[in-house]
């Protein structure tokens, strides 16, 4: 049987891109041109375009083409769970630890040890979590402004798990989720897989982020089912969402009777900040947090705050994905909150995001930069003749790994940008690394 026409193109610019012809960064034929070329009708030129881009070998960028993509780099770009190679710096993945957290963790242990009913930790958690711990995540959440009672918080394996329990509890395929153009990518990812209609909403970093007023456009066009957001330290543009339009979308989620999540990972760094959207509008917002990012990412714990309704509903759905937080991880983390480990944690990484900033600042000079006093990453946007593709790649050979815009991007419009994360590498050393990074840039 003969291939259809598009797979003979297809493989005509698969073998001219793998073999080199056409490099990285070549801007290929528009599909008008494309039609002309090959005698084909425009379905087909774009599906053409549209299979290339699907196995990685192109990317079209809004008003500006389609171009060849670096493969040498990993289509995830650097944030996937992935061997780091010996020699080289990763610039991609939060993991912040401070100085001496090895030794609080033996401590911790030795505490559990010495502590009453060793027997239960052998036992699986309730999903959710046992009365007296969701009662010791309630009271941490007070460092948050978020104020209720025990029987309102669920503790999961992490906040990823929070979020993911948050989609199945309270969404269905082909409902609306509103979410910015530029966002965590594990969302992004969930709605995929849960076959939601994403709708991408702009954003104005320099205003605090979402773009409300495209939002609210957006709700009297169609049925948005709910809203994610991260307004307290936004991943990865650092944004704080001002208390303005925090009580704007408070209003309009009443309004539309659309539902919120909101996302606290990094919050614990931006203090003093606004309080949570969950405090505004606590009848339509499901809040997810974790200890990952606060205390260490092998916790793996999170905990959610879900309005009296939801409660049950979202704790089925913890039950129904089999996969709880352990007991042990559970206990350690009580222990700490209890007596002020957590707490010194977050104060500690403020202070060590702050510095490792100001070091950034100074090494970055130059370079457009967008980010949070104490946030322990940086959102760079390139110059308008530069390729993230390219620079990445060219970043990579020298031994350095960033994360790309690329899956962050829930629209079309794909920046030229990278996010960098400053937490994994010695402070003595983190100028050096930057100041190639800036070369890379700037030249």
């Amino acid at each position: 049987m003969r291939a259809p026409r598009y797979k003979s193109i297809v493989d005509d610019f698969t073998a001219r891109i793998r073999s080199g012809r056409l490099t990285p960064g070549t801007q290929l034929p528009t599909t008008r041109e494309l039609m002309r070329k090959y005698g084909v009708a425009l379905a087909t030129a774009s599906r053409v375009y549209a299979e290339l881009g699907e196995i990685g070998l192109v990317v079209g960028e809004t008003g500006r083409g389609t171009f060849v993509r670096d493969t040498s780099l990993p289509r995830t770009m650097g944030l996937e769970q992935r061997p780091v190679r010996s020699g080289m710096i990763d610039l991609s993945l939060n993991h912040a630890l401070l100085p001496g957290q090895d030794e609080l963790l033996r401590a911790g242990l030795r505490g559990l040890a010495a502590a009453g009913d060793l027997d239960a930790l052998l036992h699986p958690a309730p999903h959710g979590g046992r009365p007296h711990e969701r009662r010791m995540f309630a009271r941490h959440l007070r460092n948050r402004g978020i104020r209720v009672e025990g029987e309102q918080v669920l503790i999961v394996n992490g906040a990823q798990q929070g979020l993911s329990a948050a989609i199945m509890a309270m969404f269905q395929p082909g409902d609306v989720l509103a979410i910015d153009e530029l966002t965590y990518p594990g969302m992004k990812n969930l709605a995929q897989q849960a076959r939601l209609d994403m709708v991408p909403v702009p954003q104005r970093p320099r205003h605090g982020g979402t773009d409300l007023d495209r939002l609210d456009a957006l709700c009297r066009r169609r049925p948005v089912r709910g809203i994610y957001v991260m307004p307290t330290l936004h991943n990865p543009l650092g944004l704080v969402m001002p208390q303005a339009d925090r009580l704007r979308l408070a209003g309009m989620a009443e309004k539309y009777g659309f539902i919120l999540i909101e996302d606290g990972a990094y919050a614990f760094l931006a203090e003093p900040a606004p309080p949570p959207i969950y405090t505004l509008a606590p009848q339509r917002t499901i809040y997810v947090c974790g200890l990952s990012k606060s205390v260490a990412s092998g916790l793996r714990l999170g905990f959610m705050a879900v309005p009296p309704q939801w409660v049950a509903d979202v704790e089925y759905s913890i039950r129904v994905s089999t996969w709880t937080a352990s007991s042990l991880s559970i206990a350690l983390a009580c222990l700490w909150i209890d007596d002020g480990t957590v707490d010194r944690l977050e104060e500690g990484k403020r202070k060590d995001a702050r510095r490792r900033q100001n070091r950034a600042r100074r090494a970055l000079e130059g370079v457009d930069v967008l980010s949070h006093p104490s946030s322990y990453f940086q959102w760079l946007s390139l110059p308008p003749d530069m390729r993230i593709d390219q620079v990445a790649a060219s970043l990579e050979r020298q031994g350095i790994l960033v994360a790309t815009s690329e899956p962050f991007s829930t629209s079309m419009r794909v920046p030229h940008a990278m996010r960098i994360v400053l937490s994994g590498i010695a402070p003595d050393v983190l100028e050096d690394v930057l100041l190639k990074v800036r070369r890379e840039i700037l030249g």
